[in-house]
């Protein structure tokens, strides 16, 4: 992917979810090259562009081969917090290291104050439920149900227990949970991105189609909002609910769709 030259005046931001909002594997174009021709032109009248993915980031970086794109966004929000941008012509990238010790530091002192909530939630997964206990380096810990119906059960049992603790934060997409600090996630990712860019919240354009990207689309964060047609229904009531854009197109046309709506 070549790197794009920044323009002389940032406009505002465009933050796209990756896994169906863009990216359909189903299809045989998995991102249509209007795509790209779209965000080509808005890149060149300043509007950078930033991909928000609860993916790591080298599962990202395989989404950008298998998707063939072009060019590089502008930023990577991976795992939902750890933002990146594109360091050099070699495809290097570089994390914005002081928003990396924010989130160390603050996850380490999340992980003291709601260890009886995380040992709570271990028991209940592995003794009442068929889904499976995950823990990963850099992640408090983790659920995967066994299908989502299991996981909307989880979810309430989850919420219900929460409440007794000030800093656990819920990441969900389809049969995935993650828990972490309260305070990372895709919403406050991308207004760290806006405020280092000086950009105001009614200059941000935010799209995504799972539970897990209603956080940016809180009217606080972008001032306009969007999900694709193939969004989950409790995506599609939110959007609509707050003054959005509900796509009629699926995936990277859906995304389109969208930015036609607002930005034509």
């Amino acid at each position: 992917m070549r790197v794009l030259d920044y323009p002389a005046e940032v406009r505002g931001i465009l933050s796209f979810d990756f896994d169906g909002t863009l990216f359909l594997p189903e299809n045989e174009v998995v991102l249509e090259p209007v795509f790209y021709e779209t965000i080509e032109k808005l890149r060149q009248d300043g509007w950078l562009w930033a991909i928000n993915t609860g993916r790591s980031l080298l599962f990202m970086l395989e989404g950008f081969e298998q998707s063939s794109f072009p060019f590089s966004p502008d930023f990577l929000v991976a795992r939902e917090r750890e933002i990146y941008t594109p360091g050099d012509r070699f495809g290097r990238w570089h994390r914005l290291e002081d928003w990396h010790e924010n989130y160390m530091r603050d996850t380490a002192h999340f992980m003291k104050e709601s260890a009886g909530f995380i040992d709570l939630m271990k028991q209940y997964i592995e003794d009442e439920t068929a889904a499976q206990w995950i823990e990963e380096e850099g992640d408090p810990a983790g659920i995967i149900a066994s299908s989502e119906d299991e996981m909307i059960v989880i979810a309430e049992f989850v919420e219900e227990q929460r409440k007794s603790y000030d800093l656990v934060g819920v990441l969900r997409n389809s049969i995935y949970m993650r828990f972490t600090h309260k305070d990372y996630h895709k919403g406050t990712s991308l207004q760290e991105l806006a405020r280092r860019l000086q950009v105001p919240v009614e200059r941000v354009f935010a799209i995504g189609d799972g539970h897990n990207d209603i956080d940016k689309l809180h009217p606080d964060v972008a001032g306009m909002i969007a999900c694709v047609g193939n969004s989950q229904q409790e995506v599609k009531d939110y959007v609509s609910s707050h003054g959005g854009y509900v796509a009629k197109a699926h995936g990277s046309l859906g995304s389109v769709e969208a930015l036609n709506y607002f930005l034509a």
